[in-house]
C-alpha cells in the first residue's frame, strides 16, 4: 500500500537520475575543466571534447526530464479541463495559468471550483494553492 500522499511528501525525487546521473555529470565536466586547466601542450583537444561531451550530456538530461514533463501537464490540462466540464458544463476557465492548474489536481472535487476562484481573483501560485487544499487527492502518476 501506498504512503498517503500530501503537500509535504508529493515530490517524487528519482535517486538514479536526480542524484547519481547529475552529479556523475557534474563530475564529468569538473574533470574535464581540470584536465584542460592542466593539460599540457598538445592535449587542450582532447580535454575541450571532454567538456563538449559533458556540456552535451547537461542538455540531455534537461530535455530527457523537460520532454515527458511537457507531455503529463498537457494530460493534465486535459483531464482538469474534463472534470471542470462535468462539474460545471463550462470550459475551464481561460485565466488560470498551467501551474496553477498543476496544482488544482489535487484538489478534490468539492474543494475544486472554489479553489479555481480563489486562485483566478487572488493569483495564487502553485504552493499557494497546493497548501490551500485540505483533503489532498493524490497523483501517484507523475515523476
Amino acid at each position: 500500500m501506498k504512503t498517503p500522499q500530501n503537500f509535504k511528501n508529493h515530490p517524487i525525487i528519482i535517486k538514479g537520475f536526480h542524484g547519481l546521473l547529475f552529479l556523475s555529470i557534474l563530475a564529468l565536466l569538473g574533470g574535464s575543466v581540470s584536465y584542460l586547466l592542466l593539460a599540457e601542450e598538445g592535449h587542450a583537444y582532447p580535454a575541450t571534447l571532454f567538456i563538449l561531451t559533458s556540456w552535451i550530456f547537461v542538455v540531455m538530461m534537461w530535455y530527457t526530464r523537460q520532454f515527458p514533463l511537457k507531455a503529463q501537464d498537457r494530460a493534465i490540462r486535459a483531464e482538469e479541463s474534463l472534470r471542470h466540464y462535468v462539474l460545471t458544463g463550462k470550459l475551464l476557465p481561460t485565466e488560470l495559468r498551467m501551474r496553477q492548474i498543476i496544482a488544482l489536481r489535487f484538489a478534490p472535487d468539492e474543494e475544486f471550483l472554489p479553489l479555481i476562484d480563489r486562485a483566478i481573483k487572488e493569483q495564487l501560485t502553485q504552493k499557494e494553492i497546493k497548501m490551500a487544499i485540505k483533503n489532498w487527492k493524490p497523483d501517484y502518476n507523475r515523476l
